[in-house]
């Protein structure tokens, strides 16, 4: 799947069509998430963590000004108060770089990456001409896929990791270089080019699911979404010393970090459970909908209800009652002694 097919229109054309109805919300992973300019964007959705100057850089896109827009809201399922406080706090004040960032870096990276031995000079050429003649996207695909099947068929995963890792370290380093460099390098335009159209076809390695099973320990529908406080961020009035980024550093693997399944279903408990049984609303939707729709589907209370007549269906009823109730008490309490064990 490409954004193309996906959207029904050309990739060039998102930034004028999210301002038209129905393309009004705008998915995003890395592509607009910083550097992007609308202002109209007033809500936004973080399911992903930021810190440093990419917190800052993603939430700034909603800090454009527009007529007819007087607030934004920003609602954040990964990231806390404090992280988003210690991003922010850096670039409050006056803002100085304690060194300069060294352009002889790149020339480091593009060397590592032509190690790899995933391109030639002559396809980042030939792939540049074309896209700066406008071609097509179709006719620009086959160079980029040939450099993943090379990059699936000839890389172990650390070197993929390190690829990709060091591909993103040299468009982010030489994006920042190009607007104040006083000298031009075609090289590094023309590899900058090529590597923002090949990492995001770049898979990532296959990794094992970790968290298999913890959704189905997990009782969802207990599960209740509950305000408990408004507080604004107060920011240190101080300037601040930052450091420049790291040209020359690669991706690595992260270690994931593993722990029990019954202290993850504890912690997830303490932050969005402890919700007490004599809670109304799990209450009124039990003996409302749960509760009806087990007797009306019980097998004898329904031959009973086709059969016979008015009595006996109602001490069917009765019967099928008591049998979903004595089912419902067994699996709490089997829920119960799983959560002790």
């Amino acid at each position: 799947m490409t954004e193309a097919s996906l959207n029904g229109f050309p990739s060039n054309k998102i930034e004028e069509m999210v301002e038209t109805d129905p393309y009004r919300f705008l998915i995003c992973a890395d592509k607009f998430q910083t550097g992007y300019d609308q202002p109209l964007l007033h809500t936004m959705y973080v399911d992903k963590t930021l810190a440093g100057i990419k917190a800052v850089q993603t939430l700034s896109r909603l800090n454009r000004a527009h007529p007819k827009k007087h607030d934004v809201f920003v609602l954040d399922f990964m990231n806390d108060t404090e992280t988003i406080e210690r991003s922010f706090a850096d670039f409050y004040r006056t803002t100085i770089l304690s060194k300069g960032t060294d352009p002889n870096k790149l020339n480091d990276l593009k060397n590592d990456l032509d190690r790899h031995q995933l391109y030639s000079d002559t396809i980042i050429d030939d792939f540049v001409h074309k896209y700066l003649a406008g071609v097509d996207r179709d006719q620009l695909d086959p160079a980029l896929d040939a450099c993943v099947a090379r990059y699936i068929a000839d890389l172990d995963e650390d070197g993929q990791i390190d690829f990709k890792g060091k591909a993103k370290a040299f468009t982010r380093t030489y994006a920042f270089l190009s607007s104040v460099l006083p000298y031009a390098k075609p090289d590094w335009e023309k590899l900058s080019i090529f590597l923002n159209f090949l990492i995001p076809k770049l898979p990532a390695p296959q990794e094992e699911d970790l968290s298999r099973g913890i959704l189905e320990a997990i009782d969802m529908d207990s599960y209740r979404v509950e305000k408990k406080a408004m507080q604004s961020i107060a920011l240190p009035d101080a300037d601040t010393v930052i450091e420049p980024s790291s040209e020359g550093s690669g991706g690595r693997k992260p270690e994931p970090e593993l722990d029990r399944l019954s202290n993850i279903i504890k912690v997830f408990n303490e932050a969005w459970g402890n919700i007490p049984w004599e809670d109304k609303d799990r209450i009124a939707e039990r003996l409302t909908k749960e509760i009806p729709a087990a007797v009306a589907a019980d097998t004898a209370y329904q031959n009973a209800m086709q059969n016979s007549d008015k009595q006996n269906a109602r001490i069917e009823m009765d019967k099928a009652l008591l049998r979903v109730m004595i089912g419902l008490m067994k699996d709490e309490t089997q829920a119960l002694q799983a959560v002790q064990r």
